[in-house]
This record gives structure tokens, sequence and C-alpha cells, in this order.
């Protein structure tokens, strides 16, 4: 049963990896029905793209709330640390 799960981690552990980086099935496609003259286009489009920046996070607002969630994961950690140790058995002594 332990080689079971083993594996079972091993294919998971793959298996989202490979989401993470952004395989994509084959299956995937976008292809028109045949017959409905939709096919894919003959030379590259004449698009023209203007970027244009409005608005947005500072990163003075990221760096706060990056602060912020490692203080409020230190704290849980601790206080979680603390409530284990209290349940903790004290071992006999001889």
């Amino acid at each position: 049963m332990n080689r079971i799960r083993h594996l079972a981690a091993i294919l998971g552990a793959l298996t989202l990896s490979l989401l993470a980086l952004g395989a994509t099935p084959a299956f995937a496609q976008n292809v028109p029905p045949p017959g409905s003259g939709d096919g894919p286009p003959l030379g590259p489009p004449h698009i023209t793209t203007h970027v244009l920046t409005t608005g947005g996070m500072p990163g003075w607002q990221i760096t706060l709330i990056a602060v912020g969630t490692a203080l409020v994961a230190a704290a849980l950690a601790v206080a979680a640390d603390r409530a284990w140790a209290a349940r903790r058995h004290p071992a006999p002594s001889a």
C-alpha cells in the first residue's frame, strides 16, 4: 500500500508540474468545423497596438502586502507550535 501511495504522489507531482508549466493537451485547439470557410489567415494580421498604462499597484503596496502576509504566517506558525507543544505529554522520568 505504501508503494501505491508513493507512486501516486510521484504521478501527481509530475502532472501538477506539467500543468504549472502550461502544457496544453493536443485536443485543445480551436478548429472550425469542415466546410464553414473559416480557415487560418493567409498572411500576418495587420494590427496596430498602442500601449497605454493606467493604474496598477505601486511597488510599496505589494511590499506591504508581502510583509503583512509573512507576519501573519509567522504568528500562526508560532501559535500552532505552542499549541502542539502544550498537547505533548511529558516523558516519564526514571
